[in-house]
């Protein structure tokens, strides 16, 4: 699945802006993953975002416009949800969406696979 490339530089842009951390950029999950400190923050995934955020807030973020849930093993998979462009279209929910993700990134825990990296 292609991504759109100017939500991916959109995403860049926020996150050059707001991170003191490392932000790296992986092809994965069929668009493009936003690393923070080594960790999934944020993906551009086609027309929309996947987002990782404090799983706590669930209720919340999915009472947002344009939230899908996230499934794993047809398992509602929670502190990831997407988010499809009529939820972020406006400059105020993008950096609200984007800054929960910073938010929660200290505390989430880097995959196994993350972890051995260099």
């Amino acid at each position: 699945m292609a991504y759109n490339t100017r939500l991916a530089d959109r995403v860049r842009t926020y996150l050059a802006a707001h991170s003191p951390l490392p932000v790296t950029e992986v092809p994965m999950f069929g668009g493009l993953n936003f690393l923070v400190d080594g960790k999934t923050c944020v993906c551009v995934s086609g027309e929309r975002l996947m987002l990782r955020f404090d799983p706590a807030l669930q209720p919340e973020i999915a009472e947002r416009p344009g939230y899908e849930t996230m499934y794993l093993r047809g398992r509602e998979y929670k502190g990831y949800g997407y988010i499809h462009p009529e939820g972020f279209h406006k400059n105020e929910d993008f950096d609200y969406l984007l800054s929960t993700c910073l938010a929660y990134n200290p505390q989430a825990r880097a995959s196994a696979r993350a972890k051995g990296r260099p």
